[in-house]
């Protein structure tokens, strides 16, 4: 293949940071052999782009052929390692219910820790929930200060503003989290897979019970289709809001008598919402914290519109009351930095007050 690699740097957002248990995935490619070529400035910002690639294709497309292969083998190796996936996360550490931003965030924080095992489960064949574009359809995603910190870790790049950054397009960010995550060893993501219920055992909830998306959609069309079921320490529901397959998570544990009602979000206010998802974001039930949207669900808060902040803050404090569950070092309880000199890198906090929110 062409190797090819781009350095974007830029005035506009902080190097990326170290990261508390980040490791280097297992996963490496090749060596990127590259070229320097004259920077690109922008005309609008004092913003440098600097683009290294080869000059030549690694092989010549006028005689390009691929190694053969039997379509049995094709077949095989991609039942095997889903079934291999299927038997190693039947029983697990962490289960992410939704791969929005704040599941994904959730999720990238929790399995910086090697140790634990992270399923993410995801109704959609495309994770990723309403992250890909800002509101209304609109291309840029707008994030509120000071969670531009967490950007800066995943080395995403922004236009900064007073009180706000912007990122050109939503994509950026959620393509750039999912690589850097679905690349760990210990996370594995299952998309196009829906859960339809939740294990509770002894008024804890212990997983949660799954199918084919396409089968959940067709219950009442076809005869029944019995699920299957994913065990796990602790459940986070990050199931947006209230929807075809959103709040999920609060709806069930209402309809079974373990919480007392979900009222729905609220009417717009970004200043109270954003605050709100990070402060009520928790374990709502022993065994199933809620993080993101679904958090406004369960509590009535207000709806926050097109800013995506809260949302990764909000997944990352659940990733700590996760990680606080299972009796690992987390940013809750300050045990994060017993193991490293390195401060968290997110800060629960409310932007006008400063004052760490209580878990």
């Amino acid at each position: 293949m062409a190797a090819m690699s781009t350095t974007l740097t830029s005035s506009l957002s902080s190097s990326p940071k170290s990261s508390f248990l980040d490791h280097k995935s297992s996963f490496h490619g090749s060596p990127i052999i590259t070229s320097r070529v004259t920077p690109i400035r922008s005309s609008s910002q004092s913003q440098t782009h600097t683009i290294s690639m080869s000059l030549t294709p690694q092989y010549d497309f006028n005689s390009f052929t691929f190694d053969p292969i039997k379509e049995s083998i094709v077949s095989r190796e991609m039942t095997r390692r889903y079934m291999t996936d299927m038997v190693t996360y039947a029983d697990t550490d962490v289960i992410v219910v939704g791969a929005g931003s704040a599941g994904l965030s959730c999720a990238y924080e929790i399995s910086k820790n090697p140790s634990i095992r992270v399923a993410i489960i995801e109704q959609s064949v495309s994770p990723g929930g309403g992250a890909w574009l800002g509101g209304q359809l609109f291309s840029a995603m707008v994030v509120r200060k000071p969670a531009q910190r967490f950007l800066d870790e995943l080395g995403v790049e922004y236009d900064e503003q007073d009180n706000y950054v912007v990122i050109k397009h939503a994509a950026l960010f959620t393509s750039t989290i999912m690589s850097k995550l679905l690349a760990r060893p210990n996370v594995k993501l299952f998309n196009a897979v829906a859960a339809e219920d939740l294990i509770v055992k002894g008024g804890r909830v212990g997983g949660v019970v799954t199918n084919w998306a396409l089968v959940s959609m067709n219950h009442d069309t076809q005869s029944c289709m019995d699920p299957n079921v994913m065990e796990a320490k602790i459940v986070v529901s990050s199931c947006g809001h209230d929807g075809p397959f959103g709040a999920t998570g609060v709806k069930r544990l209402k309809s079974i008598g373990m919480i007392d009602s979900v009222p729905g979000m609220k009417a717009l206010d970004m200043n109270t919402a954003e605050d709100a998802i990070v402060r009520l974001t928790r374990e709502i039930v022993p065994g199933m914290i809620v993080t993101g949207m679904e958090v406004a669900e369960i509590d009535g808060a207000p709806r926050m519109g097109p800013t995506f902040g809260a949302m990764m803050i909000s997944g990352q404090k659940a990733a700590h009351l996760a990680l606080k569950a299972l009796g690992q070092p987390n940013a809750i309880d300050g045990t994060f930095n017993e193991v490293t000199e390195l401060q968290p890198e997110f800060v629960l906090a409310a932007t006008e007050n400063s004052e760490i929110v209580d878990a």
